[in-house]
């Protein structure tokens, strides 16, 4: 069984937990770079972008995570996670980094603003015909991806769903629901299955 991190800096800490071990990996709240190190994945919350950069520079993580990514530690990232595994941003705050790995450009709340969060049916390549009841919160999406990009999902041609390699980036939350078809990739991806 993995041990899978979930980076315990801001964001649905305790709902990515839940939905990893329902997909049947061990997760581990993770903040300090020995217990990054020590996880055979990452999972990286949905929450506010920019406060998981000032943290991540904060704890000393943000270069770190960089190479461990860079150098092939899957990693998972619902909605802010989105935003931090983007190898470009389209609408970021003056100055912020991100950690990177994904060949994509993306957009920071492109739905809009808080009050504009949705729900709404999205199918996902490869997760069965059935779609994923898929939470916006604030969303992000994929302007732009290059080449060794998998698109897996999109909602009104706008891509929100991700996979590159060993990385996997959701627009939507799926921590928020029932549905654990996209931790279950995620796992899979970390097996090697």
């Amino acid at each position: 069984m993995p041990d899978i991190g979930i980076l315990a800096l801001q964001g649905d800490v305790a709902e990515h937990v839940r939905a990893v071990e329902e997909a049947g990996a061990r997760a581990v709240p993770v903040r300090r770079l020995a217990e990054i190190e020590a996880a055979d994945g990452i999972v990286i919350p949905g929450g506010e972008s920019t406060t998981l950069w000032r943290l991540a520079v904060a704890f000393d993580l943000l270069d770190p995570l960089r190479k461990l990514i860079a150098g092939g530690m899957p990693a998972f990232g619902s909605c802010a996670g989105m935003i931090m595994l983007a190898d470009r941003l389209a609408d970021g705050a003056s100055g912020q980094q991100v950690l990177g790995g994904i060949d994509m450009t993306v957009r920071r709340n492109a739905y809009g603003r808080q009050i504009d969060s949705f729900e709404r049916p999205v199918v996902l390549d490869g997760l069965g015909d059935e779609p994923y009841h898929a939470v916006f919160i604030r969303a992000p999406w994929a302007e732009q991806v290059g080449p060794g990009v998998s698109v897996l999902g999109t909602d009104g041609g706008r891509i929100v769903a991700v996979q590159q390699g060993p990385l996997l980036a959701t627009a939507f939350h799926p921590e928020l629901t029932p549905d654990r078809r996209v931790h279950e990739l995620f796992v899979s991806m970390v097996k090697g299955t």
